[in-house]
């Protein structure tokens, strides 16, 4: 299944617990079926009506996921400790190379491979009022690469990031969202949303790279966008664009 398709699927469904395991599906087409998601800062000073509270998924080994839990491996788990700390989606198999862990640390990543999760992937996700939620993507693998597929389980994250706040957001605010975007803005949306880079889009429209990164980020602010893939996302679930796969 691919990201378009899954955000139509996604789209049908109020359940968080559907969309979760329509994620864990289309991971697994990847060859990484073992899957979390969840905030990392439960406690907020302020709570506003439009967001919904902190939502934790989990599809991993069965004792692993026992153990992880009981000795609150997330106080020490280097993948949690420094996800606040990094922008972009970052490989466990990087992290004892670029960050001095402590050996607590180290022991977390090495008992997760012993517990299956040869090598994994994990996604951070910066939403309002400072939220920092992030996705994880494991394989059962040893020859697993998620270098590989790490755009696509990028963007397959965004996209069920979206659907949570979709499903979980108050009744009363689910009408739709008002916001005007202008043709520009929606054409560079468009590409995004197909993958494309600034540079790229560039030359597709004939415009410089400055002035296609000045129409993303003004659709990212008039949608309340984090990225340019999160904007695309929002775009498409309020038919705001339309993207053909061939």
């Amino acid at each position: 299944m691919d990201l378009f398709s899954f955000t139509e699927c996604a789209t049908k469904t109020q359940s968080l617990r559907a969309v979760f395991e329509l994620l864990v599906s289309c991971a697994s087409h990847e060859g990484f079926s073992e899957v979390s998601y969840g905030a990392l800062n439960f406690a907020e000073p302020l709570r506003l009506p439009e967001y919904p509270p902190p939502t934790v998924a989990v599809k991993w080994p069965p004792d692993w996921c026992e153990r992880y839990f009981k000795h609150k491996y997330h106080m020490i788990d280097p993948v949690v400790l420094r996800t606040p700390m990094l922008a972009r989606p970052f490989l466990w198999d990087q992290l004892a190379e670029q960050y001095p862990l402590q050996p607590e640390e180290r022991r977390v990543l090495d008992e997760a491979r012993e517990a299956g999760l040869k090598h994994g992937m994990s996604v951070p996700l910066f939403g309002p009022l400072g939220r920092i939620s992030v996705i994880s993507f494991a394989s059962r693998f040893d020859d697993a690469d998620p270098q590989r597929c790490k755009g696509h389980l990028n963007a397959l994250a965004w996209h069920f990031h979206a659907a949570c706040v979709e499903i979980t957001r108050p009744a009363e605010d689910n009408c739709t969202k008002r916001v005007s975007l202008s043709e520009r803005e929606l054409d560079c949306l468009r590409w995004v949303a197909q993958g494309k880079s600034s540079w790229e889009i560039g030359k597709i429209l004939q415009i410089s790279l400055n002035t296609v990164n000045f129409h993303l980020k003004n659709a990212m602010r008039k949608l309340g966008a984090t990225s340019r893939i999160q904007a695309a996302i929002l775009a498409m679930r309020l038919n705001l664009i339309l993207v053909h796969v061939a």
